[in-house]
């Protein structure tokens, strides 16, 4: 055989062996690939992610002064701006003055009240006074009336005595002309005829006076029960008079309440981080009006950064929360940060042309539409960061991620 041949025949074998040794190299590699990926599934559909809030004042105002400046790192109780106080320090003087004038206006009532029940002391003093009126009038009338009988009484034994001795007299006189009776005895039973007179007179007045005693006892006793009548309707009107707090001290919590809302606003006035955070989206200027409710900024948490890595579903059974992970952002590719699996996701929005929609009869609607390649759905899966420094990552920021089926580490890079 000639050596021309040979040599093409070696390399011809060699050329067969060299082939078959690349498809194996490659079968072995791809077979590692598809392990390796199997045991730590990897996305390159990640973003990476942070809490966010929209700085919006409470109050009212313009900015008078604008402390933070765009993509600007701030501490929690950094302040942030400053809205005009005056309006609010000016309203709360205001409501602090309403206390105290309705403090005033309590006191003064409380004295008023005081009067009006002193008033009603009095009215019941006098109705105490007029009870005993009324009953020394009582015992006058008994008195009065005891009065009258014994006059009564001693007018009738006046008039007896005074009958007895006209009648004595008149038996006398006839017996004088005969002299059985002497002049002195006849003069005697005149006389005490006359002084039997007398006494009835006498006898008579001091009746016609107990009759007026009685008559003047009455009268005080109807008088007493007329005093004793306005006393009930004095202290009825006293009590009636007598007012309450209770309008005034109602109000004491609505002062109180305004005096607070009015702090409340002041305080507001200047805004302040609630957080370690990036101030971003910052497109307004010291001197701008600042309304209520209407975001001016956008504070990043700085705190805690998290990807949110989209996996297939084919890939999600094999990821559970506390596994390690590998995240690498796009900014610095060289650099891994460590990260732990917080949640996996469990739901996202059904594709419309696989499920259809409801019509408005509440049946679903699905289109008849031929498709060749089904796409595996992706679910969220939520990796936070482990010791991060917070100027590298960017809110939005596309990032690898690379889950590691073992327990995640405490040390990040």
């Amino acid at each position: 055989m000639a050596p021309d041949e040979e040599e093409q025949r070696r390399r011809r074998t060699t050329g067969r062996i060299i082939s078959v040794a690349a498809v194996v190299c490659a079968a072995i590699a791809g077979i590692l690939v598809i392990a390796q990926v199997t045991a730590n599934p990897r996305t390159d559909d990640a973003e990476v992610f942070a809490n966010y809030i929209g700085i919006a004042p409470v109050v009212n105002g313009p900015i008078m002064h604008l402390y933070v400046a765009d993509n600007q790192l701030v501490k929690e109780g950094d302040p942030l701006l400053e809205i005009d106080k005056r309006p609010y320090a000016y309203a709360l003087a205001r409501t602090q003055s309403d206390q105290q004038a309705l403090e005033g206006e309590i006191g003064d009532e409380r004295r008023i009240i005081a009067g009006k029940e002193s008033a009603v002391d009095v009215a019941k003093s006098s109705e105490l006074s007029s009870e005993a009126s009324l009953a020394r009038a009582a015992a006058g009338i008994k008195q009065a009336t005891a009065d009258v009988a014994n006059a009564t009484a001693a007018v009738g034994r006046a008039d007896a005595e005074l009958k007895y001795a006209t009648d004595n007299l008149h038996r006398l006189e006839p017996l004088l002309a005969k002299q059985f009776v002497t002049v002195d005895q006849v003069d005697q039973a005149r006389t005490l005829v006359i002084s039997r007179s007398q006494a009835a007179n006498q006898a008579r007045s001091q009746l016609d006076l107990a009759q007026a005693g009685l008559t003047a006892a009455e009268a005080q006793y109807k008088q007493g029960q007329a005093g004793l009548v306005q006393s009930h309707q004095q202290i009825q009107q006293a009590t009636h008079n007598v007012t309450t707090l209770d309008p005034l001290v109602g109000q004491v919590g609505g002062k109180q309440a305004a005096i607070d809302t009015a702090k409340y606003n002041l305080d507001n006035c200047v805004i302040t981080a609630p957080f370690n955070a990036r101030v971003t989206n910052l497109t307004i200027s010291q001197g701008a009006y600042a309304s209520a409710g209407q975001h001016i900024f956008t504070l990043i948490d700085t705190r805690v950064w998290w990807v949110i890595a989209n996996f297939r579903e084919t890939q999600i059974q094999r990821i559970r929360p506390g596994m390690g992970a590998d995240v690498y952002v796009l900014s610095r590719p060289s650099v891994r940060f460590s990260g732990v699996v917080d949640s996996v996701g469990f739901g996202v929005t059904p594709d419309a042309e696989l499920v259809g929609r409801l019509s408005p009869q509440g049946l679903p609607d699905v289109q008849r539409t031929l498709n060749w390649v089904h796409l595996a759905s992706r679910f969220p899966v939520r990796i936070r960061i482990q010791s991060q420094p917070s100027d590298v990552f960017r809110l939005g920021e596309s990032a690898v991620v690379v889950i590691r089926g073992h327990s995640s580490s405490s040390s990040g890079k």
